[in-house]
């Protein structure tokens, strides 16, 4: 792994206040009084709304680009997601102050989760090349994923606008989607050019060792130099409720209804009507067009990390 130290142009910060305005004020308040205060310059761009994120991250990297700065987002694993998807390969570093519930990307790295202390890890940080992953193109920083998955977060989304974002009400959703009758899906999956045709609930394709390590996968440790994969075989409503509860016991990885792997790139077929299918991307959803290529980005992601911090899993090493 190689690090390098940061350069002096400047931060160039996209924020989403879409999820309120005086939460943005406060954050760039504390982020320019930290910042500024050690002689670097700051520039923000707020976003109104998730749509509004690639065309501010594609300016945020331009100035960067003209001034020897860098790009850096202040959010959520979805606006990370967003502000990487424009970074990636623009040859500036991205920094990043964790805004979100879960943060799963920022913690794996060893960046704090309170907002101040996450400014100033920024002060002594040093630039680290670390593992990203892609579907058909597009960025994913935790995971990704089609089938039972991201109608978990539609569910979760819908039991959040109700009862608050929180670990708890995630999990009491998940309680609640895992009651339905769920129907499985056959593919064909391709991995160094063998196919296999076979049926799922879910496939599931993680980035993250943090993520992994949590719910017991012992794929975890190949995140750094490869992808890990998931893939549920059909169970019952009452079988998808155990491994719900092998997760939070941190034992998912082995359940005799789990297929788990790692691999650098994996190509999924869906073999149902339609081209168009609906994927989980970091926690937002969205629509690709089949065949779904899952692999590990050619080009690693130059992310500030604490130099306290310990060697970071998925860690782009070599």
């Amino acid at each position: 792994m190689t690090e390098h130290m940061i350069p002096g142009g400047g931060f160039y910060f996209v924020v989403n206040a879409g999820s309120g305005s005086q939460q943005s004020d406060d954050t760039q308040r504390v982020i320019r009084e930290v910042l500024e205060s050690a002689g670097h310059r700051c520039k923000f761009f707020e976003a109104g709304s998730g749509a509004d994120l690639p065309g501010l991250a594609a300016r945020a990297l331009h100035e960067a680009q003209q001034n020897d700065g860098i790009i850096a987002a202040a959010g959520g694993d979805g606006t990370l997601n967003a502000v990487v998807q424009v970074a990636l390969g623009g040859g500036r570093p991205f920094a990043m102050v964790p805004r979100g519930t879960f943060n799963y990307f920022g913690r794996t790295h060893g960046i704090p989760q309170d907002l101040r202390a996450a400014a100033e890890a920024l002060l002594d940080a040093r630039v680290t090349p670390v593992q990203v992953g892609l579907v058909n193109d597009r960025v994913f920083l935790v995971n990704a994923s089609l089938g039972l998955y991201p109608r978990l977060l539609e569910d979760r989304e819908a039991f959040k606008q109700r009862f608050g974002r929180s670990r708890f009400v995630a999990f009491c959703s998940a309680l609640a989607s895992l009651r339905r009758h769920w129907q499985p899906m056959p593919i064909e999956v391709e991995i160094n050019g063998e196919r296999q045709v076979l049926s799922t609930q879910s496939l599931f394709v993680g980035n993250n060792a943090l993520q992994l390590q949590q719910v017991g996968v012992p794929e975890a440790d190949a995140i750094g130099h490869a992808l890990a994969v998931l893939m549920l075989r059909p169970v019952s409503t009452a079988g998808l409720l155990g491994l719900l509860v092998r997760g939070a016991f941190s034992r998912l990885g082995d359940a005799d209804s789990v297929i788990n792997f790692s691999t650098r790139e994996l190509t999924v077929r869906p073999l149902v009507a339609g081209r168009r299918f609906k994927v989980a991307v970091d926690g937002e959803i969205t629509y690709l067009t089949a065949p779904l290529v899952f692999r590990v980005a050619p080009q690693p992601l130059a992310l500030l990390v604490p130099r306290a911090s310990a060697s970071p899993a998925g860690a782009a090493c070599g």
